[in-house]
Parts: C-alpha cells; structure tokens; sequence
C-alpha cells in the first residue's frame, strides 16, 4: 500500500483532483445560467431545472454500472473513458438550440461523469493506506469544490458577457487539455485485481450494502445534505437576479466563491476523521449548514454571502467524512459502495431541486426556509440513527469475540 507522502501518493492525488476539478466544473457549468435559459425558452424555474437534474439524474443512474464495470477491466480505464467523453459530447451541445435538446444532451454528459465518480475514491481505497487516503479524499473533495467554483464563475460570467457557446467551448478546451494530463499522470493500478463475479453475485453485493445500516445511512445523509447544499444555491441565484437585487447573471454567478468554505472543510475534515468521530462530524457540519441557511434569509447581500460560507463549509465537511466511512466501512464491493453513496448523493440533488425551486416560486425565501429544515431534520434523524447503529456494533464485537474464543 502507497503511504501518504511518496512521489506515488503525490501522483495519485495531483492527477485524481484533477479529474474531479473537470468532472465538477462541467457538471456545474450551467447552473448560474438558469435564470437566462428561464428567459430564454420562456419556462418556469422549476422546468428550467431539467437542465441540471438530467444531468444529476443520468450521473446517479449510471454510477453502479460504472462500478461494476470497473471491478472486471480495471479502474482506470473506466476513468479515463468518461473522461475524454466529456469534451466529445460537450462539442454535440453546440449543433442545437432546443431545450430538450440541451437537456438530452447534458443527460449523456452526466453518464460520462459517473464513469470518473464512480471509480475514483475505490482507486484511491485500493492503491492508498488509512493514513494517506484520510489525507487524500479531503483533497480529491476540495478539488470538486474548486471545480464547482471554477465551472460555475466561468460559465456565468462567459455566458454573460459573450455567449453560452463560448462558455462550452472554453470548458471542451480546457478539459481536453486537464484529461490528457490525467491520462499521462495516474499511475497503474497496483493492487487491483480483476472481478469475475456474475451480475447475480454484483446485485447480492448491492443487496448486501443496503442491508448494512452502517454504510446505507450514511448514503441518506449524503443525499439529503446535497439536496440541500446545491439547490441552496441554485435558489439563491434566482434571488439575486429577482427585484430587489436584480443582479446581472455574471456577477451573481460569484456567489459561487463562497465555496472556498467548503474547499477548507473539506480538507478539515480530513485532519478531523484521524482524531475524533466522523459521525460527530457529520452533526457539526449539518449544524454549521443549517444556521447559514437561517442567516441567509436577512435581505443583505453580506448576510447571504455569510450564510453561503456556512452552507458551503458545513456541507462540505459532511459530505467528506460521509462519503469516506462508506468507503471504509464498506465489508466488500467497495467501488459499488461508494458509487451506491454517490447514487444517493445525486438523486438527492435533483429531486431536492425540485423541492426547493418550487418552495421559492410559490412563497419565496421563507418558504424555501421551511422546505429545508424539513430535510435538515431528516439528516439529524439519519445522524443519530446512525450513532446508535455503530454504537451497537462496537458493543457487539467483543462478545462474538469471545464466542470465537471460547469455540
């Protein structure tokens, strides 16, 4: 196993941040454009949102296959297919200018992210120790913040002040130039070793997954708190380019800087998960979330930018000591537990959208406040049943230890 420090563990790390840096930057490229493409097709925001949620949708759908996929030819292979997939179908993008047509094709974009997402922490479970993987996935999840920040910034502000074709064509180009890097970067697997297991065997690992309540809880958390965290701000957008703000898309789109809180959190908590408990953790990220939320609803721009900060840091900080104890706690198949995490994560993404978005159409920001702390409580729930499932398995290990001895 790779220890955390080695020219191997830098390699890892530099060349698979750099690919969740693209996959994160093409996935959230459109999504301060929203109100624009509202305007544009004349839709409401609620539809205007199938722009982000085919692309969610497709990407959770196609995250155990990928899984699977990878267990038979390899990681990285998969990886490296969806990622030079993405600049390929982001050029298809530019020869129509029907909605429907953009929603099908960022579905087919989000199928070829999950082939990346899918993969990337069970490569880095595999090839790194406990040491160096704590260390490396804070690193992996705040090159997806950063890539957020990066693909939501340049795609607002490209499209404002060109056009939405030149926001695809600067993302195609930079792409293709970051998955060239990453193909030439990522080492071979070393300890990876091919499956040969039939698609009876693949769904008993699935079954098995979610019949352990330790690691399917921890995949409702995720889900419930990226319902909350993106839509957060997709709503947020809405409110800035409304009376009585009534922003200009490119600058409302720097609203997504505050995620550098969730850039620092991330990483935060993987100093946090060697020292104290990922699921106290995760309380305290939920905590931090849910008040930024509450400060955000003040009618001051400064107000909503602290409340982002705090959404940002305490989702962040949830979502890497989440995403981390599947992967670690996970008994077997762990590439197809971490995707089933994913899979959670990013059904709970665009469904909470359609919550949220409508929350905002019909009773605006206080509306908004309590769909929200609907799901706030919903995590809390999930935390503490959590708690007490783990705390029960501890208490049950030394008894079928000594059984084992005494047989």
């Amino acid at each position: 196993m790779i220890r955390f420090g080695t020219p191997e563990y830098s390699r890892i790390t530099l060349s698979l941040a750099l690919g969740s840096f693209l996959v994160f930057s093409n996935l959230y490229l459109l999504q301060p454009m929203l109100p624009s493409f509202a305007a544009h097709f004349t839709i409401s925001e609620t539809q205007v949102n199938w722009l982000f949620a085919s692309t969610t949708l497709a990407l959770s759908f196609s995250l155990v296959p990928m899984a699977v996929l990878s267990e038979s030819i390899g990681r990285k292979p998969v990886m490296m297919f969806g990622l030079f997939s993405i600049p390929v179908l982001s050029a298809l993008m530019l020869f129509g200018d029907s909605f429907l047509f953009l929603v099908m094709c960022r579905a087919l974009i989000g199928i070829a992210l999950a082939a990346f997402a899918a993969v990337a922490v069970a490569y880095m479970a595999e090839e790194l120790d406990q040491h160096a993987f704590s260390m490396a996935i804070g690193t992996y999840i705040a090159a997806n913040s950063l890539g957020g920040i990066a693909g939501r910034i340049s795609g607002g502000l490209l499209a404002d002040n060109f056009s939405v074709h030149i926001a695809i064509e600067v993302m195609m180009v930079v792409t293709l130039i970051g998955v060239v890097s990453v193909q030439y970067l990522l080492p071979k697997q070393r300890n990876f070793t091919p499956s040969s297991n039939t698609l009876r065997h693949q769904h008993r690992a699935i079954a098995g997954h979610f019949k352990n309540p330790k690691v399917w809880f921890a995949m409702l958390i995720g889900g419930l708190n990226f319902a909350l965290f993106v839509n957060l701000y997709s709503v947020m957008g809405f409110r800035l380019v409304a009376a009585p703000h009534n922003i200009p898309v490119g600058l409302a789109s720097l609203i997504f800087i505050c995620y550098l809180g969730g850039t620092f959190s991330s990483r935060c908590a993987g100093h946090w998960s060697k020292r104290y408990s990922a699921i106290v953790g995760m309380l305290l990220g939920t905590v931090v979330s849910m008040a930024g939320m509450w400060i955000a609803a003040f009618e001051s721009i400064a107000a909503m930018l602290i409340g982002l900060l705090m959404i940002s840091f305490g989702a962040f900080f949830t979502h890497t000591l989440a995403y981390g104890w599947v992967g670690q706690t996970a008994t077997h198949n762990k590439a197809t537990a971490t995707a089933l995490y994913l899979v959670h994560y990013y059904i709970g993404g665009s469904l909470g959208g359609f919550l949220l978005l409508y929350c905002w159409q019909h009773g605006g920001w206080p509306s908004v406040l309590i769909g929200g702390s609907m799901l706030y409580i919903a995590m809390f729930a999930a935390i503490v049943y959590l708690k007490r499932v783990s705390k029960q398995h501890e208490e049950d290990e030394p008894t079928n230890m000594t059984r084992l001895e005494r047989s």
